[in-house]
């Protein structure tokens, strides 16, 4: 019920296309009984002739009345144009009928179609969204393929099994409804015996699609395995080859691709059993009326004529189709489910980084950052512990430690990448948590470790943090990170593509791209996580300078590994265990004999 209901939250801005789907069907299921039941006067008029009728009576709103109207009309027409033209009126009738019943079933298709398109286009762009506000710790352990599969594979299911489903049960159930009601009125005995029958037909196949979602779920789950081998296999190439782990790669992708296709097979031949089983059970019970209405017609039960037999089997059998896509569309959508509750399990994940309602505007930086008491914990496991820490304007401090320390998390609570559990970070002595995140990461430009290019030009990739690419100062930046040299070597310069993940570039290479979109972003914070560690010799000290250069106006934020990079600070911060443990200049950290600098610092100079 509450997947049903996350789908109709998606109908609502497309109700009115649904309420013109359930009016065209509603006129396209009375055209197609019209159809149907203009049988019994053909049949009458081959068989048995016309019976004469001299005057239908005063009007009444009841089924003999109707009867005795349409009896009466066809007399007349009989008596003027013969039988012969009465079969062409019947036959003409039947063909306006069946013209306006496929009409209406086409503009009912075409409403339900704009919902499908635009409900499927709802759904990914929302989880798309989704995606982009969640924190960066969901993604520490969601599995890149797993995310992928869902935003994709598990969409396209919605799409293909539940959606598309929603075609059926919005027409079948009307057509089934307004030729039951036909049927109630021709015979309700007869009826009401057929009804009698369809709780056995249910119970069978509710019991054959118990176990699909399950299954269906399962399945979902061995492919985002299977697409996240493929993905590591892609991004990790050059050390499976270097490895020489082939076999290795190709056993694992082996033993996950085995296992989806045992689900899969599962799932498929559990919703194929939908039609079979839907069809052989109407079969016994279009038998059994038959039978049943046969014995009526042989004794003169009731007012059930050879005819309104014909007649009434022939409706009754034109509610097998609807009724049989009503199961497979159960069956559909229990198979989709499953795809509902993976998208549902990414749409309900918790936004910890959220912002205040009245949050506070800031434009600029003007006189500090300070760390107050703060706690971060991951898994329960703390990862910083009660750092206190303040950075003037203009000043570059040094985040330095072992691997695991604490560094790049305590970058990180700088732009609300994450929030601390316990303390504040205050900037200009305003909590962050206190105003935009748009404007506070504006504040901030970022080089990460591990460069992050897009498959696009270098001008776009260096203007990605700007509204507006102004040429001169893409290439005034590329300049300064050193990095304008090797792009005007290029077939197409600045609209060169760089491929993806910037895999056309060198290592160094890309890192100067990365360190040009920061400088081309002009923010007065700089967070740099070991910005040089990529570049060749030479590359670092050119890039260095720059940076050297670029963070004499702003206030900087190093994590480095290579004390070399970080001597002229003005103050490095040495942290342990999650622990600020020393901190001072380089000149004062190398006067602590035993101090933990001193010591990372010796074993770099060996």
């Amino acid at each position: 019920m509450k997947n049903i209901r996350l789908l109709l939250k998606y109908f609502a801005p497309y109700k009115w296309s649904a309420v013109k789907n359930i009016i065209y069907n509603i006129l396209s299921a009375l055209f197609a009984l019209l159809t149907f039941t203009l049988v019994k006067p053909f049949l009458t008029v081959l068989f048995s002739g016309a019976v004469a009728v001299t005057n239908p009576g005063p009007f009444k709103l009841t089924s003999e009345y109707i009867g005795a109207f349409s009896k009466y009309y066809l007399s007349v027409f009989i008596e003027k144009n013969g039988q012969s033209g009465a079969l062409m009126l019947v036959v003409l009738i039947v063909i306006g009928a069946s013209f306006f019943k496929n009409g209406f079933i086409f503009l009912a298709n075409n409403c339900m179609a704009f919902i499908r398109a635009s409900t499927v286009r709802d759904l990914r762009k929302k989880l798309y969204h989704k995606i982009l506000r969640l924190p960066l710790s969901f993604f520490t352990d969601a599995r890149k393929g797993d995310v992928m599969t869902r935003i994709s594979n598990d969409v396209q299911e919605v799409e293909i099994s539940v959606m598309s489903s929603l075609t059926m049960m919005f027409r079948d159930p009307i057509l089934i409804l307004v030729f039951v009601i036909y049927l109630f009125i021709s015979s309700y005995e007869l009826t009401l015996f057929a009804l009698a029958l369809l709780p056995v037909s249910a119970w069978l196949i509710g019991r054959a699609s118990r176990t699909l979602r399950s299954s269906s779920l399962v399945g979902q789950q061995n492919l985002g395995k299977l697409l996240t081998i493929v993905e590591e296999t892609l991004t990790g190439l050059r050390i499976v080859k270097g490895f020489n782990a082939e076999e290795k790669m190709k056993t694992q992708f082996a033993e996950s691709n085995e296992k989806y296709a045992k689900v899969f097979k599962r799932v498929i031949r559990k919703a194929y059993l939908a039609s079979p089983i839907s069809e052989f059970l109407a079969t016994i019970v279009v038998m059994i009326l038959m039978y049943v209405g046969g014995n009526l017609v042989l004794h003169g039960s009731g007012n059930m004529t050879p005819a309104s037999l014909v007649v009434y089997l022939v409706v009754f059998s034109q509610i097998i189709q609807p009724a049989k896509n009503i199961t497979t569309a159960y069956f559909a959508i229990q198979k989709g489910m499953a795809s509902i509750d993976r998208i549902d399990q990414v749409l309900d994940a918790e936004e910890t980084i959220t912002e205040k309602k009245d949050a506070a505007s800031v434009n600029g930086f003007n006189d500090s950052i300070e760390f107050k008491g703060v706690w971060y914990a991951y898994n329960n496991e703390p990862v910083l512990r009660n750092i206190d820490l303040k950075i003037k304007k203009g000043q570059t401090i040094a985040i330095v430690g072992k691997s695991g320390a604490g560094k790049s998390t305590l970058a990180d609570l700088l732009p609300r990448f994450m929030d601390c559990d316990q303390g504040s970070i205050l900037i200009d002595g305003a909590d962050i948590r206190d105003l935009k995140i748009k404007d506070l990461r504006y504040l901030m430009g970022i080089v990460s470790q591990n460069p992050i290019l897009f498959n696009t030009s270098f001008r776009e990739n260096i203007a990605f943090g700007v509204n507006t690419a102004d040429t001169e100062k893409v290439e005034s930046a590329a300049r300064i990170a050193n990095a304008h040299e090797f792009i005007m070597e290029t077939e197409q310069g600045y609209e060169n593509a760089v491929g993806e993940s910037g895999n056309k570039l060198s290592g160094g290479q890309r890192q100067r791209i990365s360190i040009a979109r920061a400088i081309m972003a002009n923010p007065p914070i700089l967070i740099l996580d070991e910005a040089t560690s990529a570049l060749d010799t030479e590359s670092e000290r050119l890039v260095q300078d720059a940076i050297l250069k670029l963070m004499k106006n702003r206030t900087s934020v190093v994590i480095a590994h290579r004390l070399s990079t970080i001597q002229h600070a003005d103050l490095i911060v040495v942290l342990d265990d999650g622990m600020i443990v020393e901190s001072g200049t380089h000149t004062e950290l190398m006067e602590k004999q035993y101090g933990i600098y001193r010591k990372l610092h010796s074993f770099q100079a060996i």
